[in-house]
């Protein structure tokens, strides 16, 4: 499951990020690393940004790179 299909509301744990180099690095910057905890806060109206929680901070990320971290 990826992070684009988590609901708003739910918690769930990163498990692995797909992709490679750059951004595989942005994502990991942001905080967004393996057995961090994620809450899905809110979804725009079309769908794209996600706002998250992650390690007590809020954070906005597009929906093509949701689709790159793989949660539990």
């Amino acid at each position: 499951m990826t992070l684009k299909e988590v609901r708003i509301g739910q918690t769930c744990t990163v498990k692995r990020i797909h992709g490679e180099g750059a951004l595989k690095r942005r994502i990991m910057d942001m905080g967004i690393t393996k057995g961090a905890k994620i809450y899905v806060r809110k979804v725009a109206p079309l769908g794209d940004p996600v706002e998250i929680t992650v390690r007590d901070y809020e954070l906005s990320i597009r929906k093509g790179d949701a689709e790159l971290i793989e949660v539990e």
